[in-house]
């Protein structure tokens, strides 16, 4: 009966759409998404994972108990007709740019929703259509000599002997966080991060954020945005951390990543326009390639160039109370390891794809991502938990460079290159967008 009611609604949408008013076909969009926040909140009573976020209202939210399993077919049947519904709609926002633009992320949001759903019911796809349906993309393939070449660069820099490996972590260590300066070295970057942000992006007055140190999780730092501008940002501190890491996740997780980039969506689209479908913040989305690749580009926007090592060496090494002997070798060594970091995409397509095994895999990220056995293993938890996710991170962030770069034709103006980067910020931008001249 929830269902017949779900489609009789859905159906006399369709069929009232043609010829219709633009105040009338807006109302239309509304019920649409708040159909698509309701569906997408009680997918997440089964899928734990799939809502990331939500600060909309208390309505939408499941009022039945959760069944023993997931209604699968139900669900799918959902999909289906909110996907007819934004087709049929899509024909009426041809003159409405503001209603395209949201019919448009809608529709592929939900076809995110339908593969997310077969993946949790144990309906698994290869890598490439996997990330294809759930972030609308297909990330470079590279095989393994790109990654021997790569790795081979770091030989003529790194210091010591024995294999490349063991050189990159003997001298990262010597540059990791000691656990009694932690808390003091992330809040000072944090601040510093928000400062600058602070000087390009307005902020809500009551914005704020609750930093927290965590053990056993498969990430390294984590935002729960909980809505009305606030965020807890959780540091993982299972592995050593060393002294970059501090303005990256801070960068990432706060300012200006995902604490700025969901607060400016709150205030821009859910507060000031009243577009419900944004106060839901599904995981496995395009909105997580946006998410994901704006936060990680951040970090170069708030500390351009070699900003960021300079501060490092000259704020947070002495707050840590380590030596900057060393420093510049490392911050070298760091800029190509970077090139390596498409590495564990191959290794999650590799795990997917079932073409390599736990052991090879691990050795893979041992040898091309150069990574510790413990920083490796922590990896391939995370592969396993959220798959094909992790182009997210390093395929997003070249499509936000790259949107940036083209929106400035590459000069080095800062005010103009936030201004291009604040609007992925502040729009429902889908990953396709980026890539559009």
């Amino acid at each position: 009966m929830k269902f017949l009611n779900f489609l009789l609604a859905t159906i006399l949408l369709i069929s009232c759409q043609e010829n219709k008013p633009a105040q009338d076909v807006n109302a239309e969009m509304n019920s649409i998404a708040q159909q698509y926040v309701r569906l997408g909140l009680d997918i997440g009573q089964y899928d734990t994972d799939f809502v990331d976020a939500y600060y909309g209202p208390d309505s939408l939210k499941p009022a039945a108990p959760k069944l023993a399993a997931m209604p699968v077919d139900s669900f799918q049947k959902k999909i289906s007709t909110l996907l007819e519904a934004c087709n049929n709609l899509a024909a009426n926002a041809s003159a409405n740019d503001s209603l395209k633009q949201r019919v448009n992320w809608l529709t592929k949001q939900l076809t995110a929703f339908q593969k997310r759903v077969n993946i949790f019911s144990g309906k698994t796809d290869s890598f490439d259509n996997e990330s294809n349906d759930l972030f609308s993309v297909k990330a470079p393939v590279y095989d393994e000599a790109h990654f021997k070449a790569l790795v081979q660069q770091l030989d003529a820099v790194l210091p010591g002997t024995g294999s490349i490996p063991e050189r990159s972590a003997a001298l990262s260590k010597k540059f990791i966080i000691p656990k009694d300066k932690i808390d003091t070295v992330f809040k000072t970057a944090i601040a510093e991060a928000r400062k600058r942000t602070m000087a390009f992006i307005d902020f809500p007055s009551n914005e704020s954020f609750t930093l927290e140190y965590v053990t056993n999780k498969p990430w390294s730092g984590y935002n729960w945005y909980k809505g009305n501008y606030n965020s807890v940002i959780q540091i993982n501190t299972d592995l050593p951390i060393a002294i970059e890491r501090a303005i990256d996740l801070g960068c990432h997780e706060g300012y200006p990543g995902h604490h700025v980039y969901n607060m400016l969506l709150e205030k821009n689209l859910y507060r000031d326009k009243g577009q419900v479908e944004i106060s839901l913040y599904p995981l496995f989305s395009p909105q997580s390639l946006i998410a994901e690749g704006s936060a990680n580009y951040g970090i170069e926007m708030a500390f351009p160039g070699t900003e960021k090592n300079k501060y490092c060496k000259e704020v947070l090494l002495p707050l840590a109370g380590l030596d900057t002997a060393g420093i510049d070798t490392y911050f070298k060594v760091i800029e190509l390891k970077s090139a390596l970091n498409y590495a564990r995409n191959e290794a999650a397509r590799g795990m997917i794809n079932k073409t390599m095994s736990d052991t090879a895999t691990l050795k893979w990220l041992v040898d091309y991502n150069l990574t510790s056995v413990e920083s490796a293993t922590k990896s391939m938890s995370f592969i396993k938990k959220y798959r094909s996710y992790v182009i997210c991170y390093n395929y997003g962030q070249d499509l936000v460079r790259k949107y940036v770069e083209t929106k400035t034709a590459g000069a080095a103006d800062t005010k103009k290159r936030w201004t291009a980067f604040a609007w992925i910020l502040s729009n429902a931008v889908t990953p396709g967008e980026l890539s559009e001249p």
